[in-house]
């Protein structure tokens, strides 16, 4: 349904460029053009996704992806990043240097659950991992946590096959709760007391850390008891 949404979204007419970024983009079939790119590379990597959780479904038992979410950057979020970043307002400008235009987010069971998916997306033959950041064993000082990757993958269109960049965000349920509410917070304006709020959101940020922990502790219990029954 999303990537429908997002299709329609970059295909219809009625989009407009920001101010300044046709004369650098050229006509809108261009652009639309350029973005069809990103939402194929967000539907290829959401099979991928999908796949592996079926598989560990069927094969183990287990889902440990609960919901996959996914967006491609606007026009006005494209052009605001290059600016702030002073490049070239370009294709190949956007290629080389924004390596979010796609991004999908994956909603797992628990952390051990992050990096077991993360491992196995990142040992597919067809996909290249160009970074990593882990701020869930290295936290922003804010408290935010999430283990993101930029992957490069291919997608192949009616006559060639083109090498797309994709970021993954990959949190837990909590995770993305505390994410999802700090983000409508910061974006609130004439904040009063903000550097008490901020000191709330980071213990908030704590709390759901030491509930991560603990639900992977129980898990974990609840797992080896099965494997104990399974062998008597």
């Amino acid at each position: 349904m999303l990537e429908r949404q997002l299709h329609k979204s970059f295909m219809s007419d009625e989009i407009v460029l920001p101010e300044h970024l046709d004369k650098h983009l050229g006509s809108m079939l261009q652009f639309r053009e350029f973005m069809m790119r990103y939402n194929s590379a967000l539907r290829e990597i959401r099979t991928k996704f999908e796949v592996l959780n079926d598989h560990l479904s069927v094969a183990y038992n287990r889902n440990p992806i609960e919901m996959i979410k996914s967006r491609v950057k606007t026009p006005a979020s494209i052009m605001e990043k290059l600016q702030r970043r002073n490049l070239e307002i370009s294709y190949s400008s956007i290629e080389e240097n924004i390596h979010d235009v796609a991004g999908i987010r994956i909603i797992c069971s628990f952390v051990n659950d992050i990096y077991e998916v993360a491992k196995m997306l990142a040992s597919q033959d067809d996909v290249r991992l160009i970074a990593v950041k882990d701020y869930i064993k290295n936290p922003k000082e804010n408290g935010y946590r999430s283990y993101h990757m930029i992957v490069e993958i291919p997608v192949f269109f009616a006559n060639n096959k083109m090498d797309i960049k994709v970021e993954v965000q990959l949190r837990t349920i909590a995770m993305d709760f505390w994410a999802s509410l700090e983000h409508k917070i910061r974006y609130k304006k004439n904040l009063k007391d903000s550097e008490n709020i901020a000191k709330r959101l980071k213990e908030c940020a704590e709390l759901i850390t030491d509930a991560d922990e603990k639900m992977q502790e129980i898990n974990e219990m609840i797992s080896s008891d099965a494997n104990s029954d399974a062998n008597i």
